[in-house]
């Protein structure tokens, strides 16, 4: 084995795995994912700003290709991918995206559609917006501590120097390793009011701080309309959500959408509109429209069908299947003044900025009260010299160290001495010496001044709401986003309630094929069916309703009514949108309201009544409801009139007929029923006798009975013949109809 050389170290993989991943980790998080509290800004966003005001590129100077800005951050501060730069710098410039744009961008930035379908960098130009003047201006006052740059050639602020909360004033949204952050933006001057009133009295609680701040403030102006009690849990623990709810009124037979919210696209909204009207979902929706345009940045038309349409009820509906409300995240984790991230309330971020602020303010009196100290020295030997000119202007000629000399004559510093040797002839007039007292005057006023704040607190805190309030009063503007109750709870629309409501025909085939044909007056014998395929049941009922159909094994299905193909076709079969047992074929379908009963049974001669309502489900593969005996089979759902005034009319495969009263079975919502005909369970096995048709009438209803193309009129007094106790076997059918084809019932008289 080789030996390690000295300048080698060796270290476990797992310890090694584990440094590297917490480097990596505290990289993300403290420079590049979350915002640091006192400048708001992330790492890339700060160079960027500082990037372009170095560039000269001020809001009062000339566009420049925002290629030059993306080229200096990289080469000089942020050795990162181009691309990244560049969305964070058009983010900065996109109005829709921040509340107050730090960057005035020249040529697609990006739209509310579509943010990231800005042009590329050496397509637009860019220069810093008049509201990044509140982030830079006091940056070479001796207010931030610098570093080197990333290869050490230049030096970088730290932090900006920002005069307002921006961390809260434009929020932003970062992912890092194990945390992340979500800042809603805010309004200037709500933000500053709740300083100024933090500084007054610091003991203020959140509740206090949200007389000024009401909740955030979106910069596309949509409706916040989440309850008080949610935006207070928001600040009192950082943490929460914010719901957000499109801007609309009415304008005729139209909805006009003039305001949505945050991150929402209008292409989106209208596609997710349309995508309903396709699937029948808005029946009273015909049409779509975007009218948007640089007047109206917002403004997407819905055209109703008729001014009779409940526009509130619709508003409802799309505020909870669409984009026209959503849920912003709120999390407010911000790295601190002591450089660790946390997630503060409402109270203790403004505190923790309000100390930033205080600390910033010191250090640029303090740096200005040592450029005044250092001017009144200057001033103090320029006096000196004016007093004995004479003497000066000797030393100068006469002297080979004049600068010595100076100091030794007249006791001068050597910084007094030389301003003294840079005098130009010229300030040697009486006119000068008379603006250098004045200038004395000013500075030892200003000095004074500045003192007196230094060592007063409360002259401190007045300065800071002075700038404060001066700040808000330049840049700030009233709320977008208004806060208010939501007057429309967002419902979805019970999907019934959105088709529009008409009488239909639901076929069914044998080979489970399915159509709805418009009307109850269908011609059933006219329909066309597949080859080999015939009809094998059918139901009436509306477009609203639930079709119910039910297998050979006993399961019911659910459909939408109003989904089923039309009947100008074959159909489509079930199987296609279900998932029945293998093997099982569908023998019927119900159509009705939810109380409608319906007659369920098999040909072992059990059966009972189910309400319709407990036989839907939204399982594909069917819920059980009827119990087959061993070598049962289904028979088709028969319709209930009125329980109380309905006969059983069951017809077996040996010519047998008996009538029961139909409230002699049971009601029940599954199951196997009870017997109503006997039938012997060796026959059912063995094919020779089941219950071959059923039906139900009422009294003087008469039957019709059909065989071989004949057929034989039974009247009622005739089949009241045939009642008979509830399991008999019953009677004979007539001669030449045992058993009959068909079975009809046939209308009283």
């Amino acid at each position: 084995m080789s030996e390690t050389p000295d300048n080698v170290e060796r270290l476990p993989v797992a310890e090694y795995t584990e440094r590297a991943y917490l480097n990596y980790s505290m990289y993300v998080i403290l420079d590049r994912a979350l915002p640091h509290i006192g400048d708001g800004l992330k790492p890339v966003q700060r160079r960027i700003v500082y990037a372009m005001s170095e560039l000269g590129l001020t809001a009062a100077a000339k566009h420049k290709k925002s290629a030059r800005t993306v080229g200096d951050v990289l080469g000089k501060y942020h050795p990162h991918g181009d691309l990244a730069c560049y969305e964070a710098m058009v983010l900065m410039a996109q109005p829709f995206s921040y509340r107050y744009p730090l960057i005035d961008g020249q040529g697609n930035f990006g739209s509310q559609d579509d943010p990231k379908s800005f042009a590329a960098m050496r397509y637009t130009e860019a220069r810093l917006a008049p509201f990044a003047e509140l982030l830079l201006a006091e940056l070479e006052q001796g207010t931030v501590d610098w570093r080197p740059n990333f290869d050490g050639s230049l030096e970088e602020p730290t932090l900006l120097p920002a005069r307002v909360p921006h961390v809260l004033l434009n929020g932003t949204t970062g992912i890092a390793v194990g945390m992340a952050t979500d800042i809603p933006p805010h309004n200037l001057r709500e933000v500053v009011a709740a300083c100024i009133a933090l500084l007054d009295d610091p003991k203020l609680d959140v509740p206090a701080l949200m007389e000024h701040v009401r909740g955030p403030d979106y910069p596309t102006g949509a409706d916040i309309v989440s309850p008080p009690e949610e935006l207070r849990q928001v600040y009192e623990t950082g943490q929460g959500q914010v719901r957000q709810r499109a801007v609309w009124r009415r304008e005729d037979d139209d909805i006009v959408i003039t305001a949505l919210p945050h991150q929402v696209s209008g292409a989106r909204v209208l596609e997710q509109i349309a995508a309903q009207m396709q699937a029948k979902k808005l029946p009273m929706v015909d049409d779509l429209r975007d009218e948007s345009d640089h007047e109206n940045p917002t403004r997407l038309v819905i055209g109703l069908r008729s001014r009779r349409v409940d526009a509130d009820a619709l508003m409802a509906h799309l505020f909870a299947t669409t984009d026209l409300e959503k849920t912003h995240r709120v999390n407010l984790n911000v790295v601190g003044l002591d450089g660790r991230p946390r997630v503060h309330d409402l109270r203790s971020l403004l505190l923790e900025w309000l100390k930033f602020r205080v600390r910033t303010v010191t250090r640029r009196l303090e740096w200005r009260l040592a450029k005044v100290d250092r001017r009144l020295h200057i001033l103090e030997g320029l006096l000196v010299a004016y007093l004995d000119i004479d003497e000066v202007i000797r030393i100068i000629r006469e002297e080979e160290q004049p600068k010595p000399a100076l100091m030794a004559r007249f006791g001068l510093s050597e910084l007094q001495a030389e301003e003294i040797l840079n005098l130009r002839l010229r300030h040697l007039a009486r006119l000068e010496e008379m603006k250098l007292r004045a200038e004395q005057d000013a500075l030892g006023k200003e000095k004074a001044d500045i003192e007196r704040t230094l060592r007063s607190k409360a002259r401190l805190k007045r300065l800071i709401q002075d700038e404060l309030r001066a700040d808000a009063e330049r840049f700030g503007d009233a709320r977008r986003s208004r806060i208010r109750r939501a007057e429309l709870p967002a419902k979805a629309m019970d999907e019934t309630a959105l088709v529009s409501i008409e009488p239909i025909t639901v076929i069914l085939s044998e080979k489970g094929w399915v159509r709805a044909a418009k009307g109850h007056e269908v011609d059933l014998s006219n329909l066309a069916f597949k080859s080999g395929d015939r009809l094998q049941h059918w139901a009436r009922g509306r477009s609203n309703q639930s079709a119910v159909f039910l297998d050979s094994t006993g399961r019911a299905y659910t459909l939408p009514a109003h989904t089923l193909p039309s009947a100008r076709g074959l159909g489509e079969p079930l199987s296609g949108r279900l998932n029945p047992p293998a093997g099982a074929t569908f023998v019927g379908v119900m159509l009705g309201q939810a109380d409608d009963l319906y007659l369920l049974a098999s040909d072992a001669g059990y059966g009972f009544v189910a309400r319709l309502g407990d036989l839907v489900t939204r399982n594909r593969s069917g819920k059980v409801v009827l119990k087959l005996p061993e070598g049962a089979r289904v028979l088709p759902p028969v319709p209930v009139r009125e329980p109380d005034a309905d006969w059983i009319v069951a017809v077996t495969r040996q010519g047998r007929m008996l009538l029961v009263p139909l409230a002699e079975l049971p009601r029940m919502a599954r199951g196997k029923g009870s017997k109503f005909i006997h039938i012997a369970p060796a026959d059912l096995k063995a094919g020779r006798d089941g219950v071959l048709h059923l039906a139900l009438l009422q009294d003087g209803e008469g039957l019709l009975l059909e065989r071989g193309g004949k057929t034989r009129k039974l009247r009622a007094a005739e089949v009241d013949a045939y009642a008979g106790e509830r399991g008999r076997r019953g009677q004979k059918l007539p001669r030449g109809f045992t058993p009959p084809d068909r079975i009809e019932v046939l209308a009283a008289g």
